[in-house]
């Protein structure tokens, strides 16, 4: 992950850069090791191809299905535009860059969000993006 260098250590900061990482490198069981039982994911928030119903992906099980079915399926890559902690949270600001193929690639600006419970694990993680404003690049 690009761009984190500059910002000071925080607990959920922290967790944002395991989280990305495991992400970025393909590392399933590492990405769901950092979740709570009871987390819920939503990426994005509300209604999408994502989840149709909008209410997040809740609990491991539906948090790994979510992995198998969208984030295993291209490499990503996050710079990290801007950071910002405090309490038991952090929000980035990333621009991600998915391959899609074929030398193109979709990129997304966006919120993402990161909520510690009371044990260090992720209680959520939510993505404030919009699919409308995606942007298809080298194809």
């Amino acid at each position: 992950m690009e761009g984190m260098d500059k910002y000071p250590a925080h607990p959920a900061r922290e967790m944002a850069v395991r989280s990305v990482t495991a992400v970025e490198n393909g590392d399933r069981e590492g990405w769901l090791a950092l979740f709570a039982d009871d987390a819920v994911v939503e990426d994005p928030i509300g209604v999408s191809s994502f989840d149709p119903e909008g209410k997040g992906h809740r609990g491991i099980d539906a948090i790994a299905a979510f992995y198998d079915g969208v984030i295993s399926k291209a490499p990503v890559q996050f710079l990290v535009r801007e950071s910002h902690a405090a309490g038991n949270e952090c929000a980035n600001v990333y621009t991600i860059t998915t391959d899609i193929g074929d030398g193109a690639r979709a990129v997304i600006d966006g919120v993402f969000t990161y909520l510690l419970d009371d044990n260090g694990k992720l209680a959520a993680m939510r993505g404030y993006w919009e699919a409308d404003n995606m942007r298809i690049e080298g194809a």
